[in-house]
């Protein structure tokens, strides 16, 4: 789309060119644009299927004012989007917060509309309303989608990145700087990092050490940076924290300062200032209640209704499971599920029937690094289970597993009673909720994940777990899928 080229950031600039932080600037600008006018388009092309839909036929004296209002609507929906930020640049390219401000800038739009012609009593084609609001929300999330995902594929090429100099001690800068390499579509380079001051030793993660705590705003200026992250250290206090915002809000750069606490999401934290001290207040995570009534209903009916539309495919896998071998189509295993409860979960079966026994033959060969046992090339997997994995077909029958209250749509994933066994004592953790045909380690790397990775997953969705991001998950568990990638 031609109104995406102001993504496009300028090449050819060194690492301590000054220019860099304007360059930063030139391709926000350019994200924001495009976004305002895909904004625009959006509305109005909603604001003309609405009044076509509603008033067909060339414009009268009668529905002219609706036409006047199909193109007007975009400036309103423009104004409506600015009155909620959803123009700040600190909100481009993150999704959850960018569409959130979207829907709000929707509500505030349909509100206003109602409160507008009741308090006028102006009499409003109730059709037109109806169509014209929530379409135009629609396109407009499905062009933000569209434009973030330019920007993130812009970003893993190494373009749209903003130029950070990273504060804090080695071992938490190590973990920072891996993370920010493995997820680029958040858009932070790491370029410097300034250690505590009797802290000699050399790079972190091959990242330059360019100064100590005192000399983070000279560094800043010297490579052209244009963030500053600061981790959880005991230096860098209330006063030093300051101090450096008083130094950088000169050339604007950003400050962002990480809590010591991990893995929190954004909706169970609160800021509540006491006599002028800022307190971090961390709400607990709601594992029962309406909320939790609700996951259980959009279970079963999401459950019930992906039963019946992909009977088809179910039948059709069965059959050349059957054919292929002649064995029996699903596989049946003992798992352990939310307070340790154990249940059979159902699969389709990919491997030669003597699977299980086969299996200590194969502990040697081992490629995982925890207590899952997974080879990515394991010879007891049959031709058609090797394509079922890949796209994740023969997890499907544990549909009637969430049918029945034993897993849910969205959780952990279900580990068998020898993995439990081996757990340690935070991992337990992961059994305080339903286990999930799908989770946050399906759509960030399956099989490809360490131990370690998977667990810290796992218990960042239980302590953080919200409806959205269920959706969320969903919605990204099509493109994990679809790709295949770490599915063996």
């Amino acid at each position: 789309m031609a109104v995406m080229d102001g993504l496009r950031s300028p090449k050819g600039e060194t690492s301590g060119d000054v220019r860099a932080r304007s360059s930063v600037q030139q391709w926000t600008r350019g994200y924001q644009r495009a976004a305002v006018a895909l904004d625009a388009l959006a509305m109005l092309l909603a604001g003309g299927v609405a009044f076509a839909a509603r008033f067909p036929g060339f414009p009268d004296r009668m529905t002219l004012p609706y036409a006047v209002f199909s193109l007007a609507l975009p400036l309103f929906w423009l104004v409506a989007l600015a009155l909620c930020r959803a123009y700040q640049p600190r909100y481009t390219g993150v999704g959850y917060e960018e569409f959130h401000r979207v829907l709000r800038a929707g509500f505030l739009m349909i509100a206003s509309v109602a409160m507008v012609s009741y308090a006028l009593k102006i009499e409003v084609a109730r059709g037109y309303v109806v169509l014209a609001l929530p379409l135009g929300v629609f396109l407009c999330l499905v062009a933000r989608y569209r434009l973030r995902k330019r920007l993130h594929a812009r970003r893993w090429k190494g373009d749209c990145m903003r130029r950070v100099v990273a504060v804090g001690h080695r071992a938490a800068l190590s973990d920072l700087i891996r993370l920010l390499r493995q997820k680029r579509y958040h858009g932070m380079d790491v370029v410097a990092v300034c250690l505590p001051p009797n802290d000699r030793g050399g790079p972190v993660a091959k990242v330059p050490v360019a100064g100590d705590f005192a000399q983070v705003a000279q560094v800043v200026e010297r490579l052209g940076a244009d963030s500053v992250a600061v981790l959880a250290c005991p230096e860098m206090d209330g006063v030093a924290l300051r101090r450096l915002a008083w130094q950088l809000e000169r050339d604007d750069v950003e400050l962002a300062v990480a809590p010591a606490l991990m893995d929190v999401a954004g909706p169970r934290i609160s800021i509540r200032p006491v006599s002028g001290l800022p307190l971090l207040h961390v709400e607990h995570p709601e594992l029962d209640g309406v909320r939790k009534a609700l996951k259980t209903l959009l279970d079963r009916v999401g459950a019930a209704a992906a039963l019946l539309l992909l009977s088809p495919l179910l039948l059709t896998v069965a059959f050349v499971i059957k054919l292929t071998d002649r064995g029996p189509v699903l596989f049946r295993q003992v798992r352990v599920g939310r307070g340790g409860r154990e249940f059979t979960v159902l699969k389709f079966r990919t491997m030669v029937v003597d699977a299980e026994r086969r299996k200590a033959e194969l502990l040697a060969d081992n490629e995982h690094d925890g207590v899952l046992f997974k080879i990515r090339s394991d010879p007891r997997v049959t031709r058609v289970g090797r394509l079922l994995r890949r796209y994740s077909l023969d997890e499907l029958p544990q549909l009637i597993n969430v049918l029945r209250g034993e897993m849910s749509l969205v959780g952990p994933r279900p580990p068998l009673p020898e993995e439990v066994a081996r757990y340690g004592g935070d991992v337990y953790r992961r059994l305080v909720v339903r286990p999930g045909l799908t989770g946050l380690w399906q759509v960030s790397g399956r099989s490809d994940l360490s131990w370690e990775e998977s667990v810290r997953l796992d218990l960042r969705y239980v302590d953080n777990w919200s409806l959205a991001m269920d959706l969320q998950i969903m919605w990204k568990t099509w493109s994990a899928v679809v790709r295949g990638s770490g599915a063996y």
